[in-house]
């Protein structure tokens, strides 16, 4: 039986090269990044860009999607039907389609960094967003505890620090209306297929914010 080491070194056995993307795409063959040359270095980043241009929303999808058996810890709904209820109130409402999808994964990041989420979710979704939209990713947990009167961790002037920033109306709006309504199983929403070519069409958009 083969081994998947090798006994001569005592390293893992070399696995072979991973496919690229696109047939006519060209790996770059090189021991090391220091022997990388200046035109390969433009060779990687024209196939790169082209690479995340094709995955990105996908990847976000799926990330996106592993919410969607997660259990409650105590709401009615989980985080995935949270998101899903925030995009379909705001799609009723009329709201551009780069909202819908901030407001589809706003809290996608919950899972994995509770306290620091939004900026999470600003770190990745934001460079594709107006300005409004990616402050409304990095500070939206600060104007939920507003709602919170009767939390005892909470502090309601959490927000205040955001006082007279130009789109402190905007992120106060959405909270109240979209974010802290979101939480029961009888509010309608719409299923996850109905999000996918407006998800595709935001990161298709070309990078607004570095």
């Amino acid at each position: 039986m083969g081994s998947s080491h090798d006994h001569g070194s005592g390293r893992p056995a070399a696995g072979g090269r991973s496919p690229l993307l696109r047939e006519d795409w060209q790996y770059i063959e090189r021991p090391s990044l220091e022997a990388v040359t200046a035109q390969e270095w433009d060779l990687l980043g024209r196939q790169r860009n082209a690479f995340l241009a094709e995955r990105r929303a996908d990847q976000v999808m799926r990330m996106f999607e592993t919410l969607r058996d997660q259990p409650s810890f105590g709401y009615e709904i989980n985080m995935f039907r949270h998101g899903l209820q925030a995009a379909s109130l705001m799609l009723r409402d009329g709201y551009d389609e780069e909202t819908v999808v901030v407001a589809l994964l706003h809290d996608f990041a919950y899972d994995f960094c509770v306290e620091t989420h939004g900026e999470a979710a600003a770190k990745l979704i934001g460079p594709f967003c107006s300005e409004r939209n990616e402050f409304l990713l990095r500070a939206h947990q600060d104007f939920l505890t507003v709602h919170c009167p009767h939390h005892h961790a909470c502090d309601p002037m959490e927000r205040e620090r955001w006082r007279g920033h130009p789109h402190f109306e905007w992120v106060a709006n959405f909270v109240e209306r979209y974010d802290q309504t979101t939480i029961t199983a009888d509010t309608p929403e719409l299923p996850l297929d109905a999000f996918r070519p407006l998800v595709h069409r935001f990161f298709a958009a070309p990078v607004t914010r570095r």
